[in-house]
């Protein structure tokens, strides 16, 4: 399933505490600090949610894309920026350039939903739609922007991203004092990366726990192999989590600090995304809702099935349409159907 490339990087330098709380006050005008819900009584277990979902723009993306805007310089800024994105990184990064002035490219899959690429244009950014999958976007932002003189935004592999979303696990340190797991969503792996440098740099005794789609499952098979692999493809319900390949400086960080990675079936995460709507009332996309997937129907092994530990689940984002939640209600436990293939 993985074509095992071995690419030539260094282990990066580990974003401090220091630099995460510098961050968090550079983009405290743009960015919220969300809420944290207890939901214990729902789910039958000690279990609060990071509602990310509330971010402007729908998602976590938000953090790291005004950090990293706002470390450029003015000219790059006017020059504009480009990035490539399934949807809500891109959401991020046209939001952040209209609030800072500049303008923004976003790259993004044919098939991104009709909502991410609404909420792209919202912002004032122009859109390219290039190929499926997340290396086929990579290769025209990348060309787009040395043909334009664009200032690249990576959506997950740069420590500016990765100082951006670590903002998030200082606020749940804060709000939920007493967490003794995180339960963190991965795609590329920028989120994580942060949240476990922030959380495992404070309260090393936290478990940070990361999940991804079974259908792409690229940060499980890197670890198997010791370095970042590609996969020959992915496929999820969870369209904010199928990159095919991992960052380079995201993978150092899950394996420094990340104390075990899981997976989990589009069916769960399906059926985690209608109980949030249906018993908890907030609207998740599904991607976001991988990490409850995770939490309230855990894998036989996953440390999530100690069912004592008192958890923090991140949810992001909240980026759906009416007709993808109806669509979900129809959907049948094992069923493919609605899936988002790269």
């Amino acid at each position: 399933m993985a074509a095992h490339d071995r690419v030539s990087y260094q282990a990066p330098e580990v974003v401090g505490v220091d630099a995460i709380r510098e961050a968090a006050r550079r983009i405290a005008h743009v960015a919220r600090r969300t809420a944290v819900v207890d939901v214990s009584d729902l789910a039958g277990r000690p279990l609060l949610l990071k509602c990310e979902m509330q971010q402007p723009g729908g998602a976590f993306k938000i953090r790291g894309a005004t950090n990293m805007l706002m470390r450029l310089t003015p000219d790059e800024v006017a020059r504009g920026v480009i990035t490539f994105s399934s949807g809500n990184h891109g959401q991020a990064v046209a939001l952040a350039a209209s609030r800072l002035g500049g303008r923004a490219v976003i790259v993004m899959p044919t098939t991104a939903p009709a909502v991410k690429v609404a909420g792209v244009k919202r912002w004032g950014a122009e859109v390219i739609l290039e190929g499926t999958t997340s290396l086929e976007r990579r290769k025209r932002a990348e060309a787009e922007a040395a043909a334009r003189g664009l200032t690249m935004v990576p959506p997950f592999d740069h420590p500016w991203i990765v100082e951006g979303q670590g903002t998030c696990g200082l606020e749940i340190l804060d709000q939920a004092p007493d967490t003794e797991m995180i339960a963190v969503p991965m795609g590329g792996g920028g989120l994580v990366a942060g949240v476990a440098a922030a959380v495992k740099q404070s309260w090393p005794n936290v478990v940070i726990v990361g999940v991804e789609p079974a259908g792409a499952a690229k940060m499980t098979a890197s670890l198997a192999a010791g370095h970042p692999v590609t996969l020959d493809r992915a496929e999820s319900v969870a369209d904010g989590l199928i990159p095919v390949r991992p960052g380079d400086i995201t993978f150092e960080y899950v394996r420094k600090f990340v104390d075990r990675v899981v997976t989990v079936e589009d069916a769960v995460i399906k059926r985690a995304a209608l109980w949030l709507f249906h018993e908890a009332k907030l609207v998740v996309e599904p991607s976001g809702a991988a990490t409850v997937a995770a939490v309230l129907w855990p894998t036989p092994g996953s440390p999530l099935a100690d069912k004592s530990k008192r958890v923090v689940a991140i949810l992001s984002g909240g980026n759906v349409s009416p007709d993808t939640l109806a669509k979900l209600e129809g959907v049948r436990p094992g069923s493919d159907e609605g899936q988002t293939k790269v």
